[in-house]
């Protein structure tokens, strides 16, 4: 589970370990925010040569985890949980210190609270979209849309396919057969140029529903094929995704309208719902 958590506004990409039950924390953003450095690797090689112990140790507070780097690519990148985070700071001195140590043990207490409550982080995943301006009926599509991703991806794991580079593969192969074009273009199409802009936060109702068709019909496909390993799922993937694509055609022909759009959210200071319009196809 890779997500992005706010700090005064700042972003921590962080990974929950689901084995070790433990957020890991990218170490460069912590240095960055508690310091403001302009040279954040600089500053920690300093920071290593004051403290040796921090130094002899630094092999085992920080470790190799992969998180999306700036450019949106997933890389390894230098990592610590909680309590290696808490050792850090005691290396920097920042008056952010003790409102940091605040933030990671809430971070780490509503993780918890999710795990027992499944129900709390679709709450919280609500209020964030509420908060931003959007609909009450399209903030519905998109959580249902992410639990039907969550079991496909589970499927996948199950199943030999590898985190990364294969689930994007399958991810591609997926919406190039239900929308006639691959995850690229579709983000080109709608205007979206940084990494950081999830496509499926500005696909309007239909294309949200078709998506979820694809990856449901992909998961039901693969379970009742048994697909295992990368190629049977990535056969599995191009034949749930033909499933959405053929309905998408024949919704299409009758109605008129081209469902894939080049609406998006990306200004919500109007806030309401998207709709399909004929006059962007």
């Amino acid at each position: 589970m890779s997500n992005i958590k706010l700090f005064e506004e700042k972003k921590v990409r962080s990974v929950y370990n689901e084995q070790e039950a433990k957020w890991y924390f990218a170490v460069q953003d912590v240095v960055q925010i508690l310091t403001d450095s302009s040279d954040v690797k600089q500053y920690i090689k300093k920071m290593l040569s004051r403290d040796e112990q921090l130094k002899s140790n630094w092999g085992t507070i920080c470790t190799l985890v992969e998180m999306k780097a700036a450019d949106g690519k997933l890389r390894k990148i230098q990592a610590a949980n909680t309590e290696n985070v808490l050792r850090l700071i005691q290396s920097i001195p920042s008056p952010k210190a003790e409102p940091f140590k605040q933030w990671l043990a809430q971070v780490g207490a509503e993780r918890i609270a999710e795990i027992e409550d499944p129900e709390l982080a679709q709450a919280r995943i609500r209020a964030t979209y509420k908060a931003k301006g959007y609909s009450d009926a399209w903030i519905e599509k998109r959580i249902r849309g992410i639990q039907v991703r969550d079991e496909l991806t589970n499927e996948w794991k199950h199943r030999g396919v590898k985190e990364g580079k294969e689930y994007s593969i399958l991810t591609a192969e997926i919406s190039k057969a239900t929308f006639g074009i691959m995850p690229s273009e579709y983000k080109s199409l709608k205007g979206l140029t940084k990494p950081s802009e999830n496509l499926r936060d500005h696909m309007t109702d239909l294309e949200l529903i078709f998506t979820m068709l694809g990856e449901a019909s992909t998961t039901e496909i693969a379970k009742n094929k048994n697909a295992q390993g990368f190629i049977e799922n990535q056969k599995a993937a191009k034949a749930g995704g033909k499933i959405a694509g053929n309905a998408r055609k024949e919704l299409e022909k009758k109605s008129g309208t081209k469902i894939v759009s080049k609406q998006n959210f990306k200004n919500l200071d109007n806030p309401k719902e998207l709709k399909d319009n004929k006059d962007l196809r």
